[in-house]
């Protein structure tokens, strides 16, 4: 993921990637959709207005995840790509994006867990794209030169086993 280190969210990313959720919640008749990066900050939401404090929800939602990236490692799986709580009126469906950011999808009874599934596959697709060229981009705007560190950190996780 070359740049994901230092990447910004401009504008115009801003704007596709709210078209985006609204193209989901269209497609899967889901209540509202929130993109929130893997430390716990709202990047963008779209839908029904929001009945809980946003900001407690996506650091909430960073940490649930989290938490469940280690139970996967636990039972011998790399990651779990996505989650699924049910409740009883409301449930959520929450996948990852790009390694660094959390797609999650409030529905009720009005849609189903299938295809909220399906629709947030597709969309999980399309806003990676979109992901991969701000990294590519790097913080400033500009297009990301490789660099001579690129791939490191991966490395030394290896080396020390995360």
């Amino acid at each position: 993921m070359t740049g994901a280190g230092s990447w910004s969210l401009g504008e115009q990313d801003h704007r596709r990637i709210t078209e985006q959720l609204n193209d989901l919640l269209r497609e899967s008749n889901a209540r509202c959709a929130l993109l929130v990066d893997r430390t716990g900050q709202l990047l963008a939401n779209a839908g029904d207005q929001l009945q809980f404090d946003p900001t407690s929800f996506a650091s909430l939602t960073a940490a649930d995840f989290s938490a469940n990236d280690q139970l996967a490692k636990m039972i011998g799986e790399p990651e779990f790509a996505s989650l699924f709580h049910q409740g009883e009126k409301e449930s959520m469906y929450l996948a990852d994006v790009a390694r660094r950011v959390i797609l999650v999808v409030l529905f009720d009874q009005r849609t189903t867990v299938g295809l909220v599934r399906l629709r947030v596959k597709q969309a999980v697709g399309d806003l990676a794209k979109l992901f991969e060229e701000m990294f590519q981009r790097g913080a400033d705007g500009k297009p990301a030169l490789p660099s001579l560190l690129e791939g490191a950190d991966d490395e030394i996780d290896k080396l020390f086993g995360d």
